[in-house]
């Protein structure tokens, strides 16, 4: 059992690092292509739809999976991941109509309706095409899924690549690329399960909906807070500064958010084996302080490199056109440290099973970045929106420490 778990863990790293790896490469690209308007418009875009994605978090796999493992029966199980996926169907809809009627709404938005339009329909295919991968965690099956998703990685930077190296600039041609992903991860993983499960309706069970509505809501509300903290900033700075100023942050965003993705990865990889595997709480939390203080070293060596190389990665990542995201990306990583610790804190919530706690802080994270825009944004343009990712940032890392401290008073 030890070792298909590390097996499964490896798997999920090898997922991971391959999701960082060839989202770099595609921004890249995507950079390089379009030039810093196009880029500003695709950017937009995806902002738009991450955080209309997040409506379509209902019902995750912090609610399936434990539900899975207690049903035996593949046909109890294939009637829970039918309404499951209606659940995470509806809510999907209602993300893409959201991200439409932004689009109407912001005055800001006409390069972008394409793109978006698009890529929302990604909020259509993920999460509802997810309830299949929860069912293989259920399992502890991750290897279809896992290469499920190495195939579709493949074809979007393939498709990404093959549009550059023939020379078009159209955002709207790069967004059905990328779109290509899942909706290439969504037919596989419905074939996988059509062949390897009982496959018929499902009568709808109204109680049975309302009660997964329920136990999910609160992951549900925390992952569109967190979502909303880490995108709004694009769209409170987008009318405030030049098209080169916002593709510039932009570029920043990208390559901090795939450096603090480190964070998750090793966490995800550690966690398993040295917290949840704990019998003893005192011990678990004892861990999670030096799973926090790991990451920590880690984000400030880590950072402490990408800022002396900051120049030559913005350069050899996005091109010339961009030089001015470089002295960005220093503020950027000089944050970055407190998301590691945050990310070794929130384990937890996790590890007590205190969904609440999550919301309450990515809820005083997201007003604050909120705030903080609102006042520096106008007066400092892109260093604004830094300025309030690093007080979001502080703000989690603080309530983390909270919950610790709080946690360890309680099993002394």
């Amino acid at each position: 059992m030890r070792r298909r778990i590390a097996s499964n863990v490896s798997l999920m790293l090898l997922d991971r690092g391959a999701q960082v790896l060839v989202g770099l490469g595609v921004v890249a690209i995507l950079a390089r292509a379009l030039g810093t308007e196009n880029f500003a418009a695709f950017q937009y875009a995806q902002s738009i739809v991450f955080i209309g994605a997040s409506v379509a978090l209902i019902c995750g796999g912090e609610v399936v999976v434990p539900r899975l493992v207690a049903l035996g029966d593949a046909a109890a199980q294939h009637r829970l991941l039918a309404h499951v996926f209606r659940l995470r169907w509806l809510a999907a809809c209602g993300g893409y109509l959201l991200v439409g009627a932004f689009l109407a709404a912001s005055p800001h938005a006409g390069p972008s309706w394409g793109p978006a339009l698009i890529l929302g329909l990604g909020i259509l295919l993920r999460e509802p095409s997810g309830a299949v991968i929860a069912w293989m965690q259920a399992h502890t099956h991750n290897r279809p899924g896992v290469y499920v998703n190495l195939a579709s990685l493949t074809l979007k930077a393939a498709a990404v690549g093959a549009l550059a190296w023939a020379g078009i600039h159209a955002a709207n041609a790069y967004a059905l690329a990328v779109v290509a992903e899942p909706v290439l991860a969504a037919l596989l993983l419905a074939l996988y399960y059509r062949r390897r499960m009982p496959y018929g309706r499902v009568r709808h069970d109204p109680a049975l909906t309302r009660q997964l509505f329920h136990d999910g809501s609160l992951f549900w509300i925390s992952f569109m807070l967190m979502m909303g903290a880490r995108r709004v900033d694009q769209l409170l700075l987008r009318p405030h500064v030049p098209t080169t100023e916002f593709a510039a942050y932009a570029a920043t965003v990208q390559i901090a958010d795939n450096f603090t993705t480190v964070a998750t990865i090793l966490a995800s990889g550690i966690a398993p084996l040295y917290i949840y595997a704990r019998g003893e709480c005192g011990a678990a939390i004892r861990n999670i302080l030096k799973l926090a203080l790991l990451l920590t070293a880690l984000g400030v060596l880590g950072a402490g490199a990408l800022i002396g190389l900051a120049p030559w990665i913005v350069h050899w990542l996005y091109g010339a056109a961009f030089a001015e995201a470089a002295s960005l990306l220093r503020l950027a990583l000089m944050v970055s440290p407190l998301v590691f610790a945050d990310v070794g804190l929130t384990v937890l919530a996790v590890y007590l099973r205190r969904p609440r706690w999550i919301a309450i802080k990515w809820g005083i994270a997201c007003a604050a970045t909120i705030a903080v825009d609102w006042i520096a944004i106008p007066h400092y343009g892109a260093e604004g929106a830094i300025l309030g990712y690093a007080v979001a940032s502080a703000i989690t890392t603080l309530f983390g420490l909270g919950m610790w401290c709080h946690a360890w008073r309680t099993v002394r």
